[in-house]
């Protein structure tokens, strides 16, 4: 009845249009009430806590950097430097992309950010040197969705505050598992466009790579001095993301000069306004999440999936379809909000290692971005490559398969993830 009332409250709320972080409220004041406990002074309370979280501080400010990315010409430079690199081979224009988005995800955190850059830069270039726009679009946005695994990783940030693991691990753990992400589209797009007529770009001259790599170097050093701080243990994630914003602002302006003051304010009125949906979503998860607890859902649910508790693979494979179904109807936020304090005791009492299982919840999350009818990223690429939602989830398909089938070998193959995060970690 506990498990019913909250879901349906939610559900309810959300189908009549209420924003989703008013509907976690909802549902929390509904279980409150079932459970007898209803006290405006404890629902404020928790709101407040929920969003008085120093790692939390790093959603804003990896946000503020990938805004500043955008429109300070790094990630331009990012993309032409792998226009150089790999531009000229057959179908060169796919694995620019896929390159590209894997470069941007170790600076940004952020699917919708990099799936829009990647779109405005790259999805016209496809579509004039003739690859289906469809399937263009489907690569781009399916590209997108590494920038949640690879660190920094927003989704990773807000995980770990919710399920009280480590961030910096996380981060480390995302590393391995992204590349494969990446790897498993290329592997796709040359399948795809290996019988099409399509002319690449002209070979770079070694002059024209090197002037490319020259113009990047600002750029990629971020990914760099973020990955070799959190191994050294030099700074905090939370830290890493107040390094990343200042280091972009610094190249953007002072060393690229294409970031005035007078942009500089609609950047941070962007980011802001970003940040404070996520975080307001945060503080109203919160709620729901002490009440979770009280309710004792995680113990309902332990019952219910006992018949899997014996055996860890099929534990989350039962739990990544559960999530990806999840996903088809709501934001990644959200979900990890809402389902990380019910399924963490489950995990942790199937013996299961919290780092793994936030690494695969996270890509089941990322993959959800690519999921109609809320697909996000999909949302993002549609409206900035001026192209139908139908036709990008249509081109999108053979890539998301690849994305489950990444997915699946690290369900399958634990040590994929795990040896690569002991020998990172130290």
């Amino acid at each position: 009845m506990t498990i019913t009332i909250f879901l349906g409250s939610l559900l309810l709320a959300m189908a009549i249009g209420i924003p989703i972080a008013f509907a976690l409220l909802i549902s929390g004041v509904a279980l409150m009430w079932h459970l007898d406990l209803f006290d405006a002074q404890i629902l404020a309370q928790n709101v407040i806590n929920g969003a008085d979280s120093f790692p939390l501080l790093a959603v804003p400010f990896f946000m503020l950097a990938g805004e500043i990315m955008n429109v300070g010409g790094l990630s331009r430079r990012i993309v032409k430097l792998a226009l150089a690199v790999v531009g000229h081979v057959p179908g060169g224009l796919g694995y620019v992309a896929i390159m590209a988005a894997v470069i941007l995800a170790a600076v940004s955190g952020s699917a919708v950010a990099d799936a829009a850059a990647l779109a405005s830069l790259l999805l016209p270039m496809m579509v004039v040197a003739g690859h289906d726009k469809a399937r263009s679009a489907g690569l781009i946005a399916s590209a997108g969705i590494i920038a949640p695994v690879i660190p920094p990783s927003i989704g990773f940030v807000i995980f770990g505050v919710a399920g009280n693991v480590s961030i910096s691990k996380l981060f480390l753990a995302g590393i391995v598992p992204g590349l494969l992400m990446g790897v498993a589209l290329a592997g796709t797009w040359w399948w795809l466009v290996r019988k099409e007529q399509v002319a690449p770009p002209a070979r770079a001259s070694r002059q024209e790579m090197l002037h490319a790599l020259k113009e990047s170097v600002w750029a990629l050093g971020l990914p760099a001095i973020i990955l070799v701080g959190l191994r050294m243990g030099v700074f905090t994630p939370t830290e890493a993301a107040v390094v990343a914003a200042v280091y972009a602002l610094c190249v953007a302006m002072f060393v690229y000069r294409e970031l005035s003051l007078r942009q500089l304010a609609d950047i941070f009125r962007v980011a802001a306004r970003t940040s404070a949906v996520v975080m307001f979503l945060v503080a109203a998860a919160m709620v729901s999440a002490w009440l979770i607890t009280v309710a004792d859902m995680p113990g309902k649910l332990v019952e219910l999936l006992q018949p899997f508790m014996g055996s860890p693979t099929l534990l989350l494979l039962a739990i990544m379809g559960l999530v990806m179904l999840v996903g088809t109807a709501m934001d990644m936020t959200p979900t990890i909000l809402i389902m990380t304090p019910v399924l963490m005791p489950v995990v942790k009492a199937a013996g299961i290692d919290p780092v793994y299982f936030g690494v695969l919840f996270i890509m089941v999350n990322a993959i959800g971005l690519l999921t109609p009818p809320v697909g996000t990223v999909l949302n993002v690429v549609a409206g900035v490559g001026r192209i139908t939602m139908a036709q990008v989830a249509r081109g999108v398909l053979p890539f998301m398969a690849a994305q489950v089938a990444v997915l699946l070998l690290l369900v399958l193959v634990p040590s994929i993830v795990t040896v690569p995060l002991r020998w990172l970690a130290g």
